[in-house]
């Protein structure tokens, strides 16, 4: 199958997404499930990794920044600009398109597999929209909460790291992170968040959806969604910078 019968087929997947939806009682029972799956049970590990990536991104700022010349408030400034614009947005993206995607992939391809997926659609259930809607507003309503605290955990361990560390004091760490502030800046990483967030909810259903085999094609259905969606997630961070910082 070419590249371009796959974008077809993905969507048309996308056009049947949001046609017959399930009843209310149905619908808000799976919603629940998908926000705790793919939302709730990430937040440790971002977490943890946003805290500790920010205490690098301060620590080698200020280390490449070791001048008489250049203020101290400099490594704030910069590390939030990292944090905000980058960091928290895209790396923590791709950290849950790997995450996520291979568990989206791997429970919509076993369903395949099985045959529990025909059993929906002889029963006449709208299958798409069953399995992969709920997911799709779990993750774009959910994940910028995640991002905004990637970004308060990562400008924080920075704090933490420079306090402990000594390179800089945490004074005018703090007068760098309110130096310049532009909340567009947010307003830019929560859109990139909505577009990451859509691609890590739908690839990987595509690739579940549509996978043909047994157990081996859908371990290999979950490295193919992992590795495209990280794919679309790149290039769609460089459209969305061109689009809105230049």
């Amino acid at each position: 199958m070419t590249y371009l019968e796959h974008i077809g087929k993905y969507f048309i997947m996308l056009g049947r997404v949001f046609k017959k939806p399930q009843r209310a009682g149905v619908f808000r029972e799976a919603l629940m499930k998908e926000i705790d799956d793919l939302g709730l049970k990430s937040i440790g590990i971002i977490m943890f990794i946003s805290f500790f990536i920010g205490g690098v991104i301060a620590l080698q700022t200020a280390l490449n920044l070791d001048s008489p010349f250049i203020p101290d408030s400099l490594i704030g400034f910069a590390a939030k600009r990292s944090i905000i614009l980058e960091f928290a947005p895209t790396f923590c993206c791709i950290i849950l398109a790997g995450k996520v995607g291979s568990y989206i992939t791997s429970s919509i391809g076993t369903m395949r597999v099985t045959e529990q997926i025909d059993a929906l659609d002889v029963m006449g259930i709208n299958s798409i929209s069953h399995l992969v809607l709920p997911k799709l507003i779990a993750t774009v309503f959910f994940y910028p909460f995640l991002i905004i605290l990637a970004m308060f955990l990562g400008i924080f361990g920075g704090w933490i790291a420079g306090v402990l560390s000594g390179l800089f004091a945490g004074t005018d760490y703090i007068i760098g992170i309110q130096t310049d502030f532009k909340p567009f800046l947010i307003v830019y990483a929560m859109i990139k968040t909505l577009v990451f967030s859509f691609l890590i909810a739908t690839v990987p259903s595509y690739h579940g959806y549509y996978v043909k085999g047994g157990s081996i094609a859908v371990g290999r259905a979950s490295t193919q969604a992992v590795v495209w969606t990280t794919i679309l997630i790149v290039i769609a961070n460089y459209i969305l910078t061109q689009l809105l910082l230049t």
